[in-house]
């Protein structure tokens, strides 16, 4: 019998995780992998014994931590089109028929999955859920009061994250009807009282009354990584991005996305800014220069044709970006590029992928692009503890400096809270894309830390005209989704706890903060702020507890995938289409539409490194 928060047993069946196949062998090894960790740690072996740490890792997190929110009783799902034969050469608009066989994985609408087992990611009771007060681990915690930039690495970082995350995850707007009530202490300047935030929309597939397991929530985007983000979640928002004509995408006009007409504009919806529309451009102008290139293949090829093969291509580059140049730019460990650059190419390496092709099944040595989609015994879903762990704003600076691409010489000043909502527009007519992305190309961002948030984001404005402090409201929202704390979320990751405060960081000043925040209880520090206290590893721009999820999760979004497995091929993508995947990167995307970046991307073996400045 499991326990609910109330205490009451209940003999609901709980989601399995997903339960291995391999030969005592591989168990032995995995168990190993986990021994060597713990004692050693995987970032302190040689690459190759470090990556032979983590392929055993990441197969112990397989078998035991993939959980199906989907087997919970559910009273209604998404409405689904009737199956075609277009579904088995283009991705839909929501996701669906991405898995021939189970048409719904993964598609907007669906739930969040967990990485942790059920009976540990019931929401805490209140007043517990709201202990310590997420306003003051926002005031004591996460206050910037000085910016820590992340040397390694530059602002494109932060926009290429969020632009990963718009496709990724939305768990919606919340309801205001009934908020969570925040009480704030007498010297608290928040102008109002007690401070109100919108509860997360429960998950309308639920039959009502309860039925004993924890809560889910539904994810309003795709699972997949489809481009979302570019493309939309629905048929109806897809149709009124597109052009119409040669398979394009409308491109934004004068700063604006679409001035002419009632197509949805992102800059009504939260966390809209500059860096955010400067990448939806760049992609847009990729998708067209895609059609362009196809066209001239095939030029009998109708605008539907056109704009389904340009939508693969493009959703396959971006994630290849990813997988090989964002990721490896902000863990820049020997071992964990080694790493990332085996899940696309294997660990032969991109030589012999590109001479060869795959000369194996395996995943380890010919990576898992074009490979055959394993689920690990779990259907398809993104998961509440990687929502978690991406909620990164430390990333931004509050502080820009626009600078020209041609001389370095100082455009304009700016407050982060000029290049949100409508004022991203304003930014992008008054300077040149190049200029933008040059500016953002020799800037730093901020590292993932304790008392680096943005100070503009602890009193954001809301499009609604709504007050938050951000910081609170990430604190609040990983309690609400019953992700566990920081400590148990170490052990249901296989990892050792936290015994101490001391242990927990190897600052002193920020070791009595914590104790101080959270009376003295380490098992209260909240998971986000374990993240960002933590020692990282070499090169590391965020913890290595928030790299446990990416090494199940970014693997898992690969290899579910059809069209970047089995369909991965010439017959879908065409072999021209291939050819633009394994040929292009971050910067020929970018030389291809700025050519004038060329001399500060001159010596720049990866985009999101700092860039040189122009003399």
């Amino acid at each position: 019998m499991r326990k609910t928060p109330d205490g009451s047993a209940t003999d609901k069946a709980a989601p399995q995780p997903a339960r291995g196949t391999g030969s005592p062998f591989l168990r032995l090894y995995d168990d190993l992998a986990l021994a060597t960790d713990r004692k050693l740690g995987w970032q302190n072996l040689p690459t190759p014994l470090g990556l032979a740490t983590l392929m055993g890792l990441r197969a112990n997190l397989r078998r035991k931590n993939l959980f199906d929110t989907g087997s919970y009783p559910t009273q209604g799902a998404p409405d689904i089109e009737p199956p075609a034969t277009r579904h088995l050469t283009e991705r839909t608009a929501d996701g669906s028929y991405n898995d021939l066989d189970e048409p719904r994985m993964g598609m907007a609408g669906s739930r969040f999955g967990r990485n942790v087992p059920p009976e540990e990611t019931y929401p805490e009771p209140l007043p517990e859920l709201l202990s310590p007060s997420p306003r003051e681990v926002s005031r004591a915690l996460l206050t910037r009061h000085e910016f820590i930039p992340a040397t390694s690495v530059n602002a494109l970082v932060a926009s290429w994250l969020q632009f990963m995350v718009r496709d990724w995850v939305s768990h919606g707007q919340g309801a205001v009807d009934d908020p969570w009530r925040i009480e704030l202490l007498p010297d608290d300047p928040w102008p109002e009282r007690p401070m109100l935030v919108p509860r997360t929309v429960p998950d309308s597939t639920r039959p009502e009354g309860g039925d004993g397991l924890p809560p889910t929530y539904i994810n309003e985007h795709s699972h997949w990584w489809d481009a979302s983000q570019v493309y939309g979640s629905d048929l109806a928002t897809q149709r009124q991005l597109r052009s119409g004509a040669d398979g394009k995408l409308k491109v934004p006009h004068n700063g604006s996305f679409f001035p002419d007409g009632p197509q949805p504009d992102p800059a009504g919806t939260p966390g809209f800014w500059v860096g955010l529309l400067m990448m939806h451009h760049l992609f847009i102008l990729e998708h067209n220069a895609i059609c362009d290139r196809l066209s001239a293949e095939f030029p009998g090829w109708s605008d539907e044709q056109l704009f389904q093969r340009a939508r693969l291509i493009n959703a396959a580059l971006i994630a290849k970006i990813h997988t090989v140049e964002w990721t490896p730019a902000v863990i820049s460990h020997p071992t964990t590029v080694t790493a990332m650059h085996a899940n696309w190419y294997g660990l032969l390496g991109k030589r012999i992928h590109r001479l060869l092709g795959r000369v194996s099944r395996n995943e380890v040595l010919s990576g898992i692009i074009g490979g055959r989609p394993d689920h690990f015994g779990v259907p398809y879903a993104l998961t509440e503890e990687f929502v978690a762990v991406y909620r990164m704003h430390p990333l931004v600076p509050d502080d820009w400096s626009f600078r020209s691409a041609a001389d370095d010489s100082t455009l304009q000043d700016a407050t982060f809270a000029e290049l949100t909502g409508p004022h991203a527009y304003e930014i992008y007519r008054k300077h040149s894309p190049t200029d933008l992305f040059y500016s953002f190309g020799t800037s730093h961002p901020g590292l993932v830390t304790l008392h680096n948030y943005p100070k503009f984001l602890q009193k954001f404005e809301r499009p609604d005209g709504k007050l938050m402090d951000l910081a609170a409201v990430d604190v609040l929202r990983i309690r609400e989704m019953g992700v566990p704390r920081y400590n148990e979320f170490r052990r249901q990751l296989h990892l050792k706890p936290a015994e101490d405060f001391e242990s927990l960081t190897d600052n002193p000043a920020w070791a009595e903060e914590l104790r101080r925040t959270y009376d003295g209880d380490i098992e209260r520090v909240d998971l986000m702020v374990g993240l960002y206290a933590e020692p990282r590893p070499k090169g590391f721009a965020f913890s290595d507890t928030a790299f446990r999820i990416f090494v199940l999760m970014a693997s898992r979004r690969l290899n579910s995938d059809r069209f970047l497995t089995t369909d991965y091929t010439p017959q879908v993508y065409t072999q021209t289409g291939l050819d633009w995947i394994e040929d292009n990167t971050m910067t020929s995307v970018l030389l291809r539409h700025f050519p004038e970046l060329r001399g500060a991307l001159r010596s720049v073996e990866n985009a999101f490194a700092p860039w040189a400045p122009a003399r």
